[in-house]
């Protein structure tokens, strides 16, 4: 199970947070290798059934177990919890908010596409493993300071092949230990070989009510498309999209009717996150030991060996790096352009309250082409990519992180907002 890019973060495999861009869309690209490979992001909608039916059916589930998995995952669904724009609905200032990312390494085999932390294990002990991921979760979110999971993404791995129990116990953890909204949007990814639908109805009544589904071509044999061709593709399938009233609201994702991803927006505004489990990544600040700065922490990725750590020393992080003012700046600057909102000035200032989008992109001769061009928007809202521009947003961003490094080095914050 994987989507090309997990949680927020310029890392591979996870990307911070097991950056999957655990994504929020409804559909998604496949990546540059492997067989072609599609991601459904199930939310209570019309024609939900329909689609989640085809999808299934194409993977040679038979009519019946198709009914029967359309039916549970329908009972599992709850209504979105973001605004029209992509923000979550929540009056916690942002350093007492976060996500929380739950990792489960073990699959049944391994999948040339996915490059993932996962393991094929010969026999799991779920009690043991359970009971790492509650004491984990306990423990980080405890350093954090966090007073609030807005969203929790269980990923893996194939993490349907978990009990629906191992789920409850993570879910009433954080539950004791913070707010968890009782309508937080709780994913998994399910692989339907591992999720008959009673199975899935059990996910539902503990808790999980967002679905991830993993498809691929039945046989896997078709070869990825070369890059001008999957361009091609790309840009046909925004625009079939767009007409059939989805949104793009992020440069690989799509949802209608206002159903975005809580979890993978925090992502996206550089939000805090949490990661549990064996691999997983994180980024928050660790106020419980007095600190003020950003922290990416990354799990030990052997199972084994991170619940070895988690049991002794409570939690299996194994390397945490503090994350510079410029560089989290960066990362606001380029997780925000994937989105069709982009970076607001009000955005930025939380992050930057000196140098404002103006000081940093309004004079710059590259940039200015690029906003004659109409690639970009620079306007009152904040900086944006344009239709266009969201399309070819890695080579803005070669001109734009630039830009930014510059300002920077060379910082004189104009005296009055608006440059």
């Amino acid at each position: 199970m994987a989507p090309q890019t997990r949680g927020p973060g310029l890392s591979s495999r996870a990307g911070r947070g097991n950056m999957r861009s655990r994504s929020p869309s409804d559909f998604r690209r496949g990546g540059p290798r492997g067989p072609a490979r599609a991601h459904l992001y199930c939310t209570r909608r019309r024609g939900f059934g329909s689609l989640l039916s085809a999808a299934l059916r194409a993977m040679g589930l038979s009519r019946v177990r198709t009914s029967t998995w359309v039916a549970a995952a329908r009972a599992a669904q709850r209504r979105p919890r973001v605004d029209n724009r992509g923000q979550p609905r929540s009056p916690e200032p942002a350093s007492t908010r976060a996500a929380l990312y739950v990792h489960w390494p073990y699959c049944e085999k391994r999948c040339s596409y996915c490059n993932f932390n996962k393991y094929i294990p010969r026999g799991v002990e779920e009690g043991a493993v359970r009971n790492c991921l509650v004491t984990e979760a306990r423990t980080l979110l405890r350093l954090s300071g966090v007073r609030r999971v807005e969203s929790v993404f269980f990923g893996g791995g194939t993490p349907s092949l978990a009990s629906p129990h191992t789920l409850a116990a993570v879910l009433e953890a954080v539950a004791q230990e913070v707010h968890l909204p009782a309508d937080s949007e709780v994913t998994l990814e399910a692989n339907p070989t591992s999720a008959p639908g009673p199975k899935l109805a059990a996910f539902g009544a503990a808790g999980v009510n967002r679905l991830s589904i993993g498809l691929q071509v039945q046989q896997g044999t078709l070869p990825a498309p070369d890059q001008d061709l999957a361009a091609e593709m790309y840009q046909e399938g925004r625009t079939v999209l767009r007409d059939a009233g989805f949104r793009q609201y992020e440069v690989s994702n799509f949802a209608r009717n206002g159903a975005l991803s809580t979890h993978n927006w925090t992502y996206w505004q550089c939000g805090q996150y949490l990661g549990v489990g064996p691999g997983a990544h994180g980024q928050f600040v660790p106020q419980g030991a007095g600190s003020h700065t950003r922290e990416a922490r990354i799990q030990t990725l052997e199972p084994d060996n991170w619940m070895k750590e988690v049991m002794l020393f409570g939690h299996g992080t194994r390397k945490c790096v503090p994350l510079g003012k410029l560089e989290l700046l960066e990362e606001v600057l380029a997780m925000g352009l994937r989105t069709d909102v982009g970076v607001t000035h009000q955005h930025w200032q939380q992050f930057e309250p000196q140098l404002t989008l103006w000081d940093v992109f309004g004079a710059g001769r590259e940039v200015k082409e690029l906003l004659a061009r109409g690639l970009l928007l620079l306007d009152h809202r904040g900086l944006r990519c344009s239709w266009e521009g969201l399309a070819v947003l890695d080579s803005l961003l070669l001109t734009l992180l630039p830009q930014l490094q510059e300002a920077w080095q060379h910082r004189t914050p104009s005296p009055v907002t608006g440059g």
